[in-house]
């Protein structure tokens, strides 16, 4: 008898190592796996992961402050916000510059209402100053037109600010290329040249007209001065007609013989509240791409030169929302634990005909509207309605001392009740079906009471049950707003009521997606600390 010694790797029937056949049939089969539950995955991804993505990134983006004034934003950061003076002259102008642009682009009105959100009062500063920018510089318009008819020429502008490699492309295409400045334009005349290109890219891409046919914004011509004040020799980096316009313009400034205008003034002069140092402590305070500004909002916070601080008493009302959901909640959740345990005990000990024949009563609100159920608790609670009037007959309650049960949280918590008790019935139910009768029997043979048998042996194999309908029912309650819109007033609402508000009417949602982030993690928290203290492998649906 011989021994047969095999060198090498074992293959497979084709001939290839059989240690990589195994892991190509392997890999094959991960792949259809992950084919087949690829659907499933694309639809979490974009009905839930990336809504809550975006919610999240909501909470702290605040770019509009800084795209829409960006030179604004620039000029006001090397002023003082606790000088208690407004910026210099130099944070005015670049607020004309950008203004005019975002008035003519419609954008003006959006960072007034993003700043509004912290400082009540300056989106109506944005809309009249949005209305009137043009007309600051229209002094120097005019000086500059009566020292030379040509300033009144869109051509000249163009001999001053155009590259000539634009011209000769705008000239050789069916289409205008966006405008670009000369490299001269740049070195001698930058301000102007930021507000002559702003201008031009606008004109082409809001009005879809050219620049070589429009007479510039009346700020152009305050940037133009503000050039040549600065720098006399500017008109040596030119030629031709250019040079000689701008050596004349220079020259009447130099002299002292040119009117000038104080930009500051005539934002002043739209609105006298331009002068109040809080307008413009907001706008650089919230100046940033990304803020925690909403997130102190939602926390009742605010930002103060000190750092984070307490609203005033009077404007805390989100941390009472919070408090006010999660204690309704609660209360909620216990009432349908209260009212749903007998229910689905008798379900899950009738003859099945019978317990299918109560199902459809369990059921049965879910086959009607969520308003036409809320909208009968309102009429069934108010003081004239259904219930009082039945205590009043029964002689319970006087006519005079009719019970206050609607638009407050004894409302919200019965309608509520009544909404989400069958997503408590529904888990209990299915898990006592699993319990064994024989299980009460055995007990009582033993000689346990009847509370004893059910205490002791089947209330603790109906706590997964339990434990399954609290959290449904827990997390659907505090998401509601429909219902605490209807019944729960002013004392009854909830913070999703201010998340709604929020999206649908003040169009806040950044503070909207502030306080639905602090709700998800409070939410977190709970489910961590219920599994901490339950078990979540407790929680069973049957």
């Amino acid at each position: 008898m011989s021994d047969i010694t095999q060198s090498g790797p074992v293959l497979a029937a084709d001939g290839t190592p059989l240690k990589r056949s195994l892991a190509r049939a392997l890999r094959m089969q991960k792949i259809r796996a992950l084919m087949l539950i690829a659907p499933l995955l694309l639809f979490v991804l974009l009905t839930f992961i990336l809504p809550i993505a975006d919610m999240l990134f909501r909470s702290v983006e605040n770019r509009i402050v800084q795209d829409t004034l960006p030179q604004t934003v620039v000029a006001v950061q090397d002023w003082d916000a606790d000088s208690g003076e407004t910026p210099p002259e130099a944070v005015f102008e670049a607020l004309a510059y950008d203004l005019v642009v975002a008035a003519e682009r419609k954008r003006h009105t959006r960072v007034g209402t993003r700043l509004n959100y912290e400082t009540p009062g300056i989106s109506s500063l944005f809309r009249k100053a949005g209305r009137r920018v043009d007309d600051v510089g229209e002094g120097y318009l005019k000086q500059f037109e009566a020292l030379d008819p040509a300033w009144e020429e869109p051509q000249t502008f163009m001999s001053v600010f155009a590259a000539p490699e634009w011209l000769a492309s705008r000239a050789d295409g069916e289409t205008e290329p966006p405008f670009q400045l000369s490299d001269s334009a740049r070195e001698a005349l930058p301000k102007a040249s930021d507000a002559y290109l702003s201008f031009a890219r606008t004109i082409q891409e809001e009005d879809n007209d050219s620049p070589t046919e429009e007479e510039p914004w009346a700020p152009v011509y305050m940037a133009l001065h503000s050039d040549l004040a600065a720098n006399p020799q500017a008109a040596q980096a030119f030629r031709g007609d250019a040079q000689r316009l701008l050596q004349e313009a220079a020259a009447l400034i130099e002299s002292g013989q040119m009117e000038t205008e104080s930009a500051r003034d005539a934002f002043v002069k739209m609105d006298k509240d331009w002068a109040d140092p809080e307008v413009w402590r907001t706008l650089k305070t919230y100046a940033g791409k990304y803020t925690n500004g909403y997130f102190l909002n939602a926390a009742d916070l605010q930002k103060s030169p000190d750092g984070p601080e307490l609203r005033p008493e009077d404007e805390r009302i989100y941390g009472t929302l919070f408090m006010r959901t999660l204690i309704m909640s609660l209360a909620i959740t216990c009432s349908c634990i209260v009212l749903g345990y007998p229910v689905a005990w008798i379900l899950a000990n009738l003859p099945s005909r019978t317990a299918n024949l109560l199902m459809i009563l369990v059921l049965l609100p879910f086959w009607t509207s969520l308003l036409v159920r809320t909208s009968a608790w309102k009429v069934m609670l108010q003081q004239q309605g259904v219930i009082n009037d039945t205590l009043v007959w029964l002689g319970l309650v006087g006519d005079s001392d009719r019970l206050v049960m609607i638009n407050n949280q004894f409302g919200t918590i019965v309608a509520m009740t009544h909404i989400l008790l069958p997503f408590m019935i529904l888990p209990m139910y299915s898990v006592m079906q699993t319990i064994n009768p024989s299980y009460l029997r055995a007990a009582k043979s033993l000689g346990a009471t009847n509370w004893t048998a059910f205490w002791r042996v089947y209330f603790p194999q109906s706590v997964p049950g339990i434990g399954a309908g609290s959290i449904l029912v827990f997390i659907l309650a505090i998401g509601y707003y429909i219902t605490p819109e209807l019944v729960g007033g002013t004392k009854g609402v909830f913070i999703s009521n201010r998340i709604a508000y929020h999206i649908s009417q003040s169009l806040n949602w950044g503070l909207a997606a502030a306080l639905g982030t602090i709700l998800l993690v409070i939410v977190l928290a709970l489910y961590w600390a219920y599994d901490k203290i339950v078990g979540i492998d407790n929680v069973k649906l049957g």
